[in-house]
């Protein structure tokens, strides 16, 4: 464990979960990179999954707006405006 990023964590993860630490490890990666994601990596990342669900950008939109809004480290509000211009340049 020696190296990773928050090894408290997942020691707490191991210890608190049926995870191993490799598991646990695997988690923590996981949840700092989804954090890690810029606004617009994100915006683009979830368009493309809501389309693929049959999504209209509408709904996408506004969809997205309210995820972003409830992040951990919300980014100023997007309107649907900026929003599609991140997707569609």
């Amino acid at each position: 464990m020696s190296g990773e990023p928050h090894p408290d964590l997942v020691t707490h993860l191991v210890l608190s979960s049926s995870l191993s630490e490799g598991e646990a490890s695997r988690v923590v990666d996981e949840v700092l990179a989804y954090f890690a994601e810029r606004t617009e990596e994100f915006v683009r990342r979830r368009h493309a999954e809501l389309r693929t669900r049959g999504l209209h950008n509408d709904r996408i939109f506004d969809r997205i707006g309210a995820e972003l809004a409830a992040r951990r480290v919300a980014p100023p509000a997007l309107s649907a405006r900026q929003l599609r211009r991140l997707v569609y340049g």
